[in-house]
């Protein structure tokens, strides 16, 4: 796992346009399990399309604090090798 927030803005920018699933911490012992596309990266904040038949929005936006804390633990689909990991399980 990347251990600045440099580091992961790096690795994401890398994985523009994949597929990925999405955990975040809802509060409250939730979980929210989300699948998507990695649209775009910002500074601070990264942005996923959502899946419509899945999910009653669009985008959703973390920040990459979210990823170094673990409160977000992002998967990405690889064609060619199965499945990428990008969080410490």
């Amino acid at each position: 796992m990347p251990k600045t927030l440099a580091d992961i803005k790096k690795s994401l920018d890398s994985n523009l346009g994949k597929r990925l699933m999405l955990k975040a911490n809802g509060g409250r012992r939730k979980t929210i399990e989300r699948s998507g596309v990695l649209a775009e990266t910002y500074p601070s904040v990264f942005v996923v399309q959502l899946d419509q038949e899945e999910n009653a929005f669009e985008r959703v936006s973390y920040s990459y604090a979210d990823v170094l804390t673990e409160t977000v633990q992002l998967t990405f689909d690889d064609e060619a090798t199965g499945s990428l990991s990008f969080s410490q399980q």
